[in-house]
């Protein structure tokens, strides 16, 4: 008798069990950048640095309204005003004047006898002890980095954790001319690091394609701009900066300006090390060879393999750009006063040091914790491109 012979080797899609065989998805690859992302990550004290210095410079783009001395708020017979956002549109550099004025006089809120600029901690009593409809909200912090000694309450020397004439309490007490220690030492914060950004950035646009093309045409050319570079870095920068103070007060922009006339060398000089080490390597002979467009080859062969030093070398510049801009607010040739800045602090708390010592711990520990930061992060983007597993930071 015939009988039937049946398989019984399992199929895949039927398995003997009767239950779906798990198969495990392949694994995707993960990029160089991935890679080095995930390494950074594991770096846990550049990668913290990271996340505060991050958090603290996005926050103190909003300071004009969590630090101010200008309402949130101001609801006035049915009406309702917005000074302190009005304040931050104006203030934008190139598109502020589009917003108008932020000017309220205080006679325009209540305040009778006050044709100048409304002072609102004291509106915000009136309205309180009127208890009528008008109502007004502060920021979180009431006072403004650049109100002085000619409102009300700033008191000049008062010590921290103290309160003012007024009944209000001041964080870090206030400075020789009543302003505000805590308010000054935050938007100072936001003013040295917008600059060294700022800075950085025009110095690596420039740089960045001058040490391109020095490393990959070389010959004359490299040989020519190389003697321009070395007599264009023996500028004395510092003299420049002291004649242009002497003619003109130098703003925020014309002090980027004139540090980035010299700032761009560092740049160049690593970007035209790493183009003629690349060069000479055989992918861009065999590019060349099958006829790759020159600018290609530049822009999508060479210059992403030598980002590598720039990248690494981007926050310690970071930390040249504000030491720099604190030394020149401190002689006294940076921005213009009532700007805040920690080289002004600084000086102001040099000559109170003997009866006011916070004035020069304050914008100090200020300064230490933001460059200490700054350099965690550039020591942990260094070993997140270092090719070597093992990291000194673990």
């Amino acid at each position: 008798m015939a009988t039937d012979q049946r398989s019984t080797t399992a199929t895949p899609s039927q398995p003997p069990n009767g239950n779906e065989a798990a198969v495990a998805p392949p694994k995707k690859s993960l990029t160089i950048n991935q890679r080095r992302w995930r390494k950074f990550k594991g770096l846990k004290r550049g990668y913290y640095s990271f996340l505060i210095l991050v958090t603290a410079y996005i926050l103190s783009l909003f300071l004009p309204l969590l630090v101010n001395n200008k309402a949130i708020i101001v609801h006035y017979n049915g009406e309702t005003y917005f000074p302190a956002a009005k304040s931050f549109f104006v203030n934008i550099p190139a598109i502020g004047s589009i917003f108008g004025s932020d000017f309220y006089s205080g006679e325009s809120f209540g305040q009778v006898g006050n044709s100048g600029e409304a002072v609102y901690r004291k509106l915000q009593l009136q309205y309180e002890r009127e208890g009528g409809s008008n109502y007004l909200l502060m920021p979180l912090y009431k006072f403004g980095p650049i109100e002085d000694i000619s409102v009300d309450g700033n008191d000049p020397l008062k010590a921290p954790f103290d309160s003012d004439s007024q009944g209000q309490f001041r964080l870090l007490g206030t400075d020789d001319r009543g302003r505000d220690v805590f308010a000054r030492m935050v938007y100072g914060f936001t003013v040295s690091i917008s600059f060294a950004l700022i800075m950085v950035l025009i110095d690596y646009i420039i740089g960045v394609p001058i040490g391109g093309m020095l490393g990959y045409f070389g010959g004359w050319f490299d040989i020519i701009m190389q003697r321009i570079i070395e007599i264009w870095s023996t500028l004395p920068i510092l003299f420049i900066v002291i004649i242009i103070a002497s003619l003109i007060r130098p703003d925020f922009w014309m002090l980027i300006l004139i540090l980035s006339l010299v700032g761009w060398i560092g740049p160049t000089v690593l970007m035209r090390a790493e183009f003629y080490r690349e060069k000479a390597k055989d992918y861009v002979a065999a590019a060349i060879s099958i006829g790759v467009p020159t600018r290609k080859i530049i822009l999508k062969h060479i210059l992403p393999n030598s980002l590598v030093p720039i990248i690494t070398f981007f926050p310690f510049t970071v930390v040249g750009g504000i030491t720099a801009l604190v030394s020149l607010d401190f002689l006294g040739f940076g921005l213009p006063p009532p700007t805040p800045s920690w080289g002004q602090m600084l000086g102001v708390g040099l000559s109170n040091i003997t009866s006011s010592w916070w004035l020069v711990m304050v914008p100090l520990s200020a300064m230490f914790s933001t460059l200490l930061l700054t350099v965690f992060i550039g020591e942990g983007i260094r070993e997140a491109f270092d090719p070597k597993v093992f990291s000194r930071l673990r």
